[in-house]
């Protein structure tokens, strides 16, 4: 494949395109554009929420994002919401219940548009005093469509938790996570990376055979698997989760050192 070059490149943002200051390089950004320039789409594909994209706009400016681990299509010129796959209030509330009833110290919170919910007892780590962050009810937060609903728990171990999450969950929607704590970030049944991914590709016309994708965590696994079952490319950062580098066809630098940069540079 020494030839291959992607006709759309994909990117998680946290720990992958973003240094750990939530900066993106000039280097990076320079590259990016080349590319941009040579008629190949640019995506982010991220965890995060519509309303943590304000930032990244003033770097890349347009481009549709896949928000909210494949729920949402953003626009990110326009900051307009374009779709949204959203878990259902009657799965919500079966899903909370189960989770608690497994382990009652489970604490919830949803994400829907631009706002943020969560529970008395739920500590938000990043959201302190944001915008569109509120406490809410359980009941109150389980009555209406959300784009992700988020289960932490304070104690037991990420790994732990998270498997146990996805035990009681089943089938009856996708979990997965990204964070170092015990914090698990579930979507509507089928809804990943890759579905937010494979939209936005085929509204270019491009396949998975065509596509590059840069991750480093667990919630980047089903669009490695997407692309390299396709016969694209599945990049993980150095200092990627263990799940995710056997899941990767190569693997470049860490965040710090423009890995995603240094690999498209080498295309």
């Amino acid at each position: 494949m020494s030839d291959w070059k992607p006709r759309l490149i994909a990117t998680d943002m946290d720990g992958t395109l973003l240094r750990w200051d939530d900066t993106v390089s000039d280097a990076t950004v320079a590259e990016l554009e080349r590319w941009r320039a040579d008629g190949v789409p640019v995506v982010l594909a991220t965890g995060r929420p519509p309303r943590w994209m304000v930032r990244i706009r003033e770097v890349l400016r347009y481009g549709t994002a896949v928000c909210c681990n494949g729920a949402v299509l953003l626009d990110l010129a326009a900051f307009e919401v374009l779709e949204e796959d959203a878990l259902e209030p009657a799965v919500l509330q079966e899903v909370t219940a189960e989770l608690r009833r497994h382990q009652p110290d489970t604490w919830f919170a949803v994400e829907y548009g631009l706002e943020f919910r969560h529970e008395p007892v739920y500590q938000p780590r990043w959201d302190v005093d944001a915008p569109g962050v509120a406490v809410a009810t359980l009941e109150e937060m389980v009555a209406a469509p959300v784009a992700k609903l988020l289960a932490r728990h304070e104690t037991l171990p990420r790994d732990d938790f998270v498997a146990l999450v996805e035990r009681v969950v089943g089938d009856t929607a996708t979990v997965t996570n990204s964070s170092t704590d015990a914090l698990a970030e579930i979507s509507a049944r089928g809804v990943t990376k890759a579905s937010g991914i494979a939209k936005v590709a085929a509204q270019h016309g491009v396949g998975p055979e065509d596509v590059v994708v840069f991750g480093d965590m667990p919630n980047d696994i089903a669009a490695f698997d997407w692309v390299r079952e396709g016969g694209g490319r599945a990049v993980a950062m150095a200092h990627a989760h263990p799940d995710l580098l056997a899941a990767a066809t190569d693997v470049t630098g860490t965040n710090e050192d423009d890995g995603v940069a240094a690999f498209l540079t080498s295309l």
